[in-house]
């Protein structure tokens, strides 16, 4: 499995996007930094000026259903914000 997982889009990330240059992606929860850089480089071919990270816990959640209460747990997950440096884009919509 790779360092990123997933882009993650929606109106606040696209916006800043748009304006700030800055993307944000679910990355693997053991990658430091510099991994996540060479990563974005390398899949994008854009050059990164910074890279801000956020460890998210997973949530506790519970449902009620017919046999009782079933009960769990999201999984952890860590989030990146990279923004790229001159006049880089990044296109997610290209493949579709």
């Amino acid at each position: 499995m790779g360092i990123i997982i997933k882009p993650i889009v929606t109106e606040k990330l696209t916006d800043q996007g748009e304006k700030l240059n800055r993307y944000g992606f679910i990355v693997d929860r053991k990658a430091n930094k510099i991994q996540i850089k060479a990563a974005v480089e390398q899949m994008y071919n854009v050059s990164v000026a910074e890279v801000n990270t956020a460890n998210y816990h997973g949530k506790k959640k519970s449902r009620y259903t017919k046999s009782g209460i079933l009960r769990g747990r999201m999984n952890h997950f860590k989030k990146a914000y990279i923004t790229l440096a001159g006049d880089d884009k990044i296109d997610f919509y290209s493949n579709i």
